[in-house]
Parts: C-alpha cells; structure tokens; sequence
C-alpha cells in the first residue's frame, strides 16, 4: 500500500495495490501490519457500512471524549466525496479541512486520526461505504459540526437543492459557535 500524506498532519489517503487479471482484481484493503509500520499504531474494534443515494449528506460526525474515534474509510460501491475537519484545540490546521473522492475504481481508502469531524456527500446513483473504527459507538458520546457551514470552505460537489441531509444532522451548530472537546497534542 502507497500512504499518502495530506495538508493536515495524521491524515493519510491510502492507495492499496491492485493486482488486476482477465478473472478481475485483487487487493489486501487491510492488513494490521503494513497499517502500523506505515500510518501508526491502531486497534479497530468495529467495522460499519452504509448504502445511500445521490445526492445524500453524512456528517460531520464525531464522538466526544473518553469514546474519541479513528476512522479508516472507503467507498465500495459508487463515488463520494469524503472530508475531515480538524477540530483540535490549538492545532496549526484548526478549521481546516482535506477532502478526497473515494470510488469503486481508485479503491483509495482515508485515514482520520482522533479529534476530526468526518462527512461525505454520494456523487454517484448510489454509494455503498465502509469504515473500521477503533472505539465502540456510544450514542451519548456522539456530536457533530454542520455540514452546511460555509465558513469551512467546502466544496461537496452537490447542488444545495439536491443535498439530502438527516434531521439529526441539519441541527448540528456552525464550527464559530462550537466548544471543541479535543486537544492537539504536539
């Protein structure tokens, strides 16, 4: 696997080789050992999947301290747009952002470190989404930033008025009017 490194510090796109014949392809999307001498570090605990339509908008999610999450994503079906926010009180790239399109075809896969908000929009018909998690989900831990802030300076590549968004995440406050739990640690 290529570990490519992003503006922000811990974000990483991961670029796995592809072994491609005439029955198809093959590729490791994960392996423990490559993942710790490459990236760091990192136990995952839960694996997740999502399948949503054109046009739909997840995020910007997080989960407060003690139950902070380190995701590692990939889109398996479809394209999406993913993007991490830093919100990591204190870091040089607070507010900041790194956005990649994920697809079926490129197979790249993004790493988001502790102390980000994570998002995508599906470009594509439909999206099928997966990512491993090294902490349990907890409901009462859960927050999030709005996804629609345009101080952040995100381009999610979907119309306004085709942007399907859950309820849950159209109340989530702009990043201004936000007290982030994290702490950037040098």
């Amino acid at each position: 696997m290529e570990v490519i490194k992003t503006a922000i510090e811990g974000v990483v796109i991961i670029e796995p080789r592809i072994f491609k014949d005439a029955r198809g392809y093959f590729f490791e999307s994960f392996s423990q050992r490559e993942f710790e001498e490459k990236v760091g570090p990192i136990k995952f605990v839960q694996d997740n999947e999502s399948m949503s339509s054109y046009g739909v908008m997840r995020g910007l999610h997080f989960q407060r301290p003690p139950y902070t999450q380190s995701k590692l994503v990939r889109c398996v079906k479809g394209a999406v747009l993913d993007v991490a926010v830093d919100l990591r009180k204190g870091s040089p790239t607070y507010g900041q952002h790194v956005a990649v399109e994920l697809t079926e075809d490129n197979h790249r896969q993004f790493f988001i470190p502790k102390g980000f908000a994570h998002g995508f929009a599906v470009l594509s018909e439909t999206a099928v989404f997966q990512y491993k998690c090294d902490e349990f989900y907890h409901p009462e831990a859960d927050g999030g930033i709005s996804i629609t802030d345009e101080s952040l300076g995100i381009d999610w590549q979907i119309p306004t008025e085709k942007a399907i968004l859950s309820e849950k995440d159209t109340k989530h406050p702009n990043l201004k009017d936000f007290e982030s739990p994290f702490d950037y640690k040098v």
